[in-house]
């Protein structure tokens, strides 16, 4: 008996049925059926089922003699389920990798509950979305089991198939079938929740729900989306047979309404002719199942559609909401002036503030868009506290990321009064992304640009050539704001050629390194196990690091490009992977794709929100990455990486690189999962060869790197110590007439 029972109803989707059954059949876990159900599909899906079933046992294919829809072609295939647990899957949707082994850790870890909820992206035709609504709802489920009387709220979850893992025998002992219409999902996720007494949450993402541009039945107006009627009636058909359910009833009505109210509002579903037709059918619900103590109305605008339910003609509802829609409108345009407004008042506060001269003994400081202290700006920061301790540093930190400053650091809030006081009046602005174009540069200023690392992908006017990777960027509007730079810091001659070819503006290079390294290259023995205790890594461990980098050519910069949880096997005892996103990335659906998940059971350490990168360096013995700038930094310490360069020709093509980081890379190249995989397992990824590959690489491109760079900063820039430390060595022509030159240590 298989663990897994995995029904795929299949109807019209010879495009996409091919995906879909390779993200089941490529899980890591293996302990699971297919039942494929040809709801006799009229293009080639029957064959492509009858295909795989072929070459893999695990697939079954049920040929229905006719018709039946989707509920039907669902029941059909769970007749014919033998595993402990059901779930289904939409056969144009897909799974993510490694879901399977996620969902038999937390059925074991919750003792088999009845229902184990899972997360969902949406996927559209132009690229992937972003969280749903129900991520933060089942992250806060933890790990404990809970049912439905005392946990209502669990009832908002998306209410589809395909989002669950049913116990079989549950199922089986009520009776639970899908009804055929429209809208089948409906009754039996409100039945199933209801009647569970034990219902578990996994907060991972494990379907990609695709969004189809045309073809979906539920985007297409017309009569038959009034079978949402007759579903819910089912529903509450149900309820009237199970008094011990009574305490359901209220809750059941208004997500009823709720769901009904969201469907007469979409254009795509009901159309302006029906819409009176179809807001009396929600009225007659109403009236037939309101209970005597009423139910729970929502906040907002939702509950106001429910009370007018109780009285009010369609004219009047439309109404109301035309009206609705005019205040929405209005407050917006109110909200726009305001703003307008207010940034006319802090601009003139701001051009008042730059009449006043500017302090001598003020540097403001920001990194990654002014998400807290770190990077170069951090390093140059801290050692100017040392040896320039009469110059005063304030940094400027999103409101959101105050609480995880470190004691003793002044701080001001993007875009606040003071913000602009302390903008207006600095001699030295430390940044290692641009500066917002509203802020004028003065005369005497010093604009210290750090940069994030050493570049591979192109930057810049760079850009100009990638249509896909600017999307967004204003590239000219990129360049205005870098004129402002006075100075740009280099680890090495490379990084000097390609700032000056992706930004050919007014700035002189300097030759310092990179302040960020310095811990990098003067680290002592006991920095690595203080932060692999903070991160619970056990003592003697092995420790790899994974840092991916994102893609110009995926929407939202996620892709995943393999199994974590299947590397982390694969090491081995003895070792721990360690998982760093690209601060892009760190918000957006990546974590939820399963790297959330591995962290809580262990299987992997999630080191992306540790605020120093160079801690995390430091605690490992070996970098896996693909495209990163922070194998330039890994580099200095002198340990193994493995470039994993699977998809480089999509990357340097929609990116752009300065060089062919395959043939002049920093270790070995691993270009399939199997090859990454046989790297560690042989010993290969710290070979004699891989020696001699980094080292060639940190000669090339890390020559300036010494463990000084920010105290050369500080006391070039800050204290005036010209004299023996830095003298121009060259001059050049930075475009539009600039002049630009690059300083070397004597």
């Amino acid at each position: 008996m298989p663990r897994f029972s995995i029904i795929v109803p299949v109807y019209k989707v010879q495009g996409f049925l091919r995906e879909c059954l390779d993200s089941v059949l490529s899980q890591s876990y293996g302990d699971f059926e297919v039942v494929a159900v040809d709801d006799r599909s009229p293009d080639g899906s029957g064959a492509i089922l009858d295909e795989y079933a072929a070459r893999d046992a695990r697939v079954r294919v049920l040929h229905l003699p006719e018709n039946v829809g989707l509920g039907r072609a669902r029941n059909a295939g769970r007749e014919q389920a033998a595993g402990d647990y059901v779930l289904f899957l939409d056969s144009d949707d897909r799974y993510t990798p490694g879901l399977l082994a996620a969902l038999a850790a937390r059925l074991e870890a919750t003792g088999d509950p009845d229902i184990l909820v899972f997360d969902h992206v949406r996927t559209y035709w132009w690229g992937r979305g972003g969280r749903s609504e129900a991520a933060d709802l089942l992250a806060a489920a933890g790990t404990e089991t809970f049912g439905i009387r005392e946990s209502p709220q669990y009832l908002n979850l998306f209410l589809v198939a395909w989002n669950k893992a049913y116990r079989r025998a549950f199922l089986q002992e009520h009776g639970l079938e899908y009804a055929p219409g429209l809208y089948e999902d409906a009754p039996v996720t409100y039945r199933s929740m209801v009647l569970a007494d034990r219902i578990a949450c996994l907060g991972r993402i494990g379907v990609e729900y695709r969004q189809r541009r045309q073809g979906a039945i539920t985007k297409t107006p017309g009569r038959r989306h009034f079978e949402i009627f007759p579903q819910y009636e089912g529903l509450f058909a149900f309820l009237e047979q199970r008094p011990d359910l009574d305490w359901a009833r209220p809750l059941l009505l208004e997500r009823a309404l709720d769901h009904m109210l969201f469907v007469l509002a979409r254009e795509d579903r009901v159309r302006p002719a029906d819409r009176g037709d179809f807001y009396r059918e929600i009225r007659s619900f109403h009236r037939r199942h309101l209970p005597a103590g009423g139910f729970p109305e929502p906040d907002g605008w939702r509950g106001v559609e429910m009370r007018l339910l109780a009285s009010a003609p369609y004219a009047s509802y439309a109404a109301v909401r035309g009206l609705r829609e005019l205040r929405a409108s209005a407050l917006g345009r109110k909200r726009r002036v305001t703003r307008k407004a207010s940034g006319a008042a802090l601009r003139t506060w701001y051009a008042a503030q730059s009449k006043r001269p500017l302090d001598p003994q003020l540097a403001v400081y920001s990194a990654t868009h002014h998400r807290g202290v770190s990077g170069d700006p951090a390093a140059i920061h801290a050692k100017a506290r040392e040896i320039a301790p009469h110059i005063r540093g304030v940094w400027v930190v999103r409101e959101d990321a105050v609480d995880a400053l470190p004691p003793g650091i002044d701080y001001v809030i993007p875009g606040s009064r003071r913000y602009h006081e302390v903008m207006a009046r600095a001699t030295y602005w430390v940044n290692n992304v641009n500066w917002p174009g509203t802020l004028a540069k003065r005369p005497g200023s010093v604009h210290i640009h750090t940069h994030q690392g050493t570049p591979l992908k192109y930057m810049g006017a760079d850009l100009l050539t990638k249509p896909g990777a600017r999307h967004g960027f204003d590239v000219p509007q990129m360049l205005r704001r870098a004129d402002r730079w006075d100075y740009s810091l280099v680890a090495g001659r490379h990084a000097e050629r390609a700032w000056e070819r992706a930004y050919p503006c007014h700035f002189a290079s300097l030759r310092t390194g990179s302040p960020r390294n310095d811990v990098l290259v003067g680290a002592g023995p006991e920095r690595g196990p203080e932060v692999r205790e903070r991160l619970g890594i056990p003592a003697g461990h092995t420790v790899v690091l994974y840092a991916p980098t994102r893609r110009d050519y995926r929407k939202g910069g996620h892709v995943d490009r393999f199994d974590l949880a299947r590397f982390a096997e694969d090491l081995g005892p003895g070792h721990t992977l360690v998982v760093r996103l690209h601060p892009s990335l760190a918000g957006g659906v990546a974590r939820g794709l399963g790297l959330a998940d591995l962290h809580r059971r262990g299987v992997v350490v999630d080191a992306t929100d540790e605020p120093h990168v160079e801690d995390v360096l430091l605690a490992s013995d070996a970098l896996v990455t693909d495209y990163s700038a922070l194998m330039f930094d890994y580099a200095l310490l002198d340990r193994p990486i493995v470039v994993h360069a699977d998809d480089w020709g999509a990357f340097a093509a929609s990116r752009g690189a300065y060089f062919d980081i395959t043939a002049d890379a920093p270790g070995h190249v691993s270009r399939s999962y199997r090859e990454l995989a046989w790297l560690f397992a042989s010993g290969t990824w710290q070979d004699r060869e891989a020696d001699r590959l980094r080292a060639g690489f940190r000669e090339r491109y890390c020559e300036f790197e010494d463990g000084r760079a920010a105290e050369r900063v500080v006391r070039l820039l800050m204290l005036g110590e010209r004299g023996g430390a830095l003298l121009p060595a060259a001059r050049r022509t930075a475009g539009a007439g600039a002049r630009s030159e690059t300083l070397v240590e004597r």
